[in-house]
């Protein structure tokens, strides 16, 4: 039962750990649209024969470098065709978890046939949009998601509105569970993970459980980069150390190799990312097995890690151009510090050291070099730990790093919000070119 004094805000981290920390099968992106896909068919009877599709310029970039669960092919149309052939329109971001071989082939089918159109929404008022138009004969249903990865916003058939519920571009309603973190602290959080009873908060060690089960698949070395199956094996040549540095580093990798290769296993995403929630997750997972810490140890210290990435998130833009794994690992860093030395300044400096080494990461959509960048958070995380506990930070007197960890993290993502908005749209204008340059080509 949880302390009355505390209840309200404590059940208020549970609830937005809850809503933030979900199981997700394939790159969140593609899988949005994938979910518009299902929803839509679903209001149709019998085989759907055609498919229109709009995304937001960020779901676009997010969406066509990254590999399909099951299929081997890399981008939205394939994401699109599947969710509306095999989807299950109520499994949310699992959408495509009972897709089948013949749901697979049917959707090769389509777009080898040229029925599957996708389109980049311009203007666009959401970061993250898609919408999916579904035909049999004459017949056609839609469905659109805005301003999260499975906010069903809208739902037609015929012209006909089924549903609809618009929200008001980049708020949360005051009923939302990430509407309090803007007014919570670290300190908080901290408080809330070392006195929560372990009942309200032992399901966080499902993380543990799909997120380990991503990294030995990715340790197989069949999928994406394979960098954490390569540095094991250059570890073995003696290349590299058998460290817990390299564990971490190893461990990690490995989980977002087999995730943006396409494994059908699904992860245990973090504000709407898998590779957000593998970020959070494996580092701690690592240093709990070093110690010989008991699961209540790694469920307390997997709560800190994770609520404080979506802490430091939740003051983000949902998609922008900073790549999110260095944030989710900044949680991770809160973790591995609770773990070995418990106290609030050490990992406040640690936080801190992270934002001054890691903070000019830019996400250039999802594809398998984001297993790259969360090798390098992850890495940063354990040397920033290392540093605090020999008592030493990036101080704030260096660059955007102040005395306050709250007022660094502030800074970071004034950053994201705000200058980073130039890098993005120059980041989608790049890739658009691309995308450009290659059907000028066909």
């Amino acid at each position: 039962m949880l302390n009355p004094e505390c209840s309200a805000l404590w059940e208020k981290f549970i609830h937005a750990v809850r809503a933030e920390v979900k199981p997700a099968l394939g790159c969140t992106e593609p899988v949005s649209l994938a979910l518009a896909g299902a929803v839509a068919a679903a209001q149709l009877e019998g085989e759907v024969e055609r498919i229109e599709a709009w995304v937001s310029p960020n779901l676009m970039k997010n969406g066509m470098g990254v590999t399909v669960p099951g299929t081997g092919m890399v981008g939205l149309p394939i994401a699109v065709a599947l969710g509306a052939i095999g989807g299950d329109p109520q499994a949310g971001l699992e959408v495509l978890k009972q897709t089948g071989q013949a749901d697979i082939v049917w959707a090769k089918r389509l777009l080898e046939a040229g029925s599957v159109c996708l389109h980049v929404q311009e203007p666009c008022d959401d970061l993250l949009y898609a919408k999916a138009k579904v035909w049999r004969e004459d017949r056609w249903a839609s469905a659109t998601i805005a301003g999260g990865h499975t906010r069903i916003v809208a739902v037609e058939k015929q012209g006909e509105t089924l549903f609809s519920s618009q929200p008001v571009a980049g708020k949360q309603t005051e009923d939302e569970p990430l509407d309090m973190m803007s007014r919570t602290s670290l300190a908080e959080i901290l408080h809330f993970i070392e006195h929560v009873p372990l009942a309200e908060i032992r399901f966080i060690l499902d993380a543990a459980t799909l997120n380990g089960a991503l990294s030995q698949e990715g340790l197989q070395g069949r999928w994406g980069l394979h960098i954490g199956a390569t540095l094991e094996k250059q570890r073995q040549c003696g290349l590299m150390g058998y460290d817990l540095a390299s564990e971490i580093v190893i461990r990690t990798a490995a989980a977002s190799d087999a995730r943006m290769g396409g494994a059908s296993i699904p992860a245990m995403s973090n504000s709407g990312s898998g590779n957000q929630g593998i970020a959070a997750t494996l580092p701690v997972m690592v240093v709990a097995e070093h110690i010989h810490a008991d699961d209540e140890c790694l469920a307390r210290a997997l709560m800190l890690s994770h609520l404080t990435a979506i802490y430091i998130h939740a003051q983000l833009p949902r998609l922008s151009a900073l790549c999110a794994a260095t944030t989710a690992s900044m949680g991770a860093a809160a973790g591995m510090s609770w773990l070995l030395d418990g106290r609030y300044a050490t990992l406040a400096k640690a936080i801190s050291s992270m934002i001054g080494d890691v903070s000019g990461i830019i996400c250039d959509g999802a594809s398998n070099s984001c297993a790259m960048k969360v090798s390098t958070s992850a890495s940063s995380a354990w040397k920033a730990v290392l540093m605090a506990l020999d008592d030493t930070a990036v101080t704030g007197n260096e660059g955007i790093v102040t005395h306050d960890v709250e007022d660094s993290i502030a800074n970071l993502c004034a950053l994201a919000c705000q200058a980073m908005q130039h890098t993005d749209q120059q980041v989608i204008d790049i890739m658009s070119h691309k995308v450009t340059q290659r059907a000028g080509r066909q």
